[in-house]
């Protein structure tokens, strides 16, 4: 996982151009705060992106469970940032409605902390059944893992719609899955 670099970030302009766009006052408050906080954490990190990562090795034999926190608010660079906040401003502005602000607050937070244990067993199991151990040393930071659980009840509340993945009609149903496979063949990292 490579740092940062301290400069301009054209991800970092674009984001928060948006988010003006779309106007403070039109973003609920849950939603705001998780933009607000991810933007902080990006310019701000509580350790270098090598000690917030999950893997299994860190999170599971070594015990640093801090991580489950930490690692879906740190980004690996400014496009990371941009992309899952965007995702996140229009997923937090339906479903935070929705849900009302308590309960979604509430739905981010244990997504948050589930998201990295799921993404550990996963990958203990690619290890076990691969005899492969390291797919124990992947380390992954990002709220991908969050914004993908909140597409999958996006579409549980909002059911029959379609969406098109590259230029394909599929279910909204069966897209985010075919979005999570696409996803991995086009950046496995």
């Amino acid at each position: 996982m490579q740092r940062r670099h301290r400069r301009a970030n054209a991800g970092l302009f674009l984001l928060l151009y948006e988010i003006f766009h779309v106007g403070l006052q039109n973003i609920p408050p849950v939603t705001l705060g998780v933009l607000a906080l991810n933007i902080f954490l990006f310019l701000n990190p509580v350790r270098p992106l090598l000690e917030v990562c999950i893997s299994v090795d860190e999170g599971f034999y070594r015990k640093s469970w801090q991580r489950l926190l930490l690692s879906p608010v740190h980004h690996a660079d400014d496009w990371h940032l941009y992309y899952n906040m965007i995702s996140m401003l229009w997923k937090g502005i339906i479903l935070e409605k929705k849900l009302k602000s308590i309960w979604f607050a509430y739905v981010i937070a244990v997504f948050s902390v589930l998201i990295g244990v799921v993404y550990m067993v996963l990958e203990l199991m690619l290890a076990k059944i691969l005899d492969d151990p390291s797919y124990e040393m992947n380390c992954a930071v990002g709220f991908s893992g969050v914004l993908f659980a909140l597409k999958v009840l996006n579409n549980h509340y909002n059911p029959g719609r379609v969406s098109s993945v590259f230029g394909l009609q599929i279910s909204s149903k069966y897209a985010c899955w075919v979005e999570l496979v696409a996803i991995h063949l086009i950046s496995p990292g």
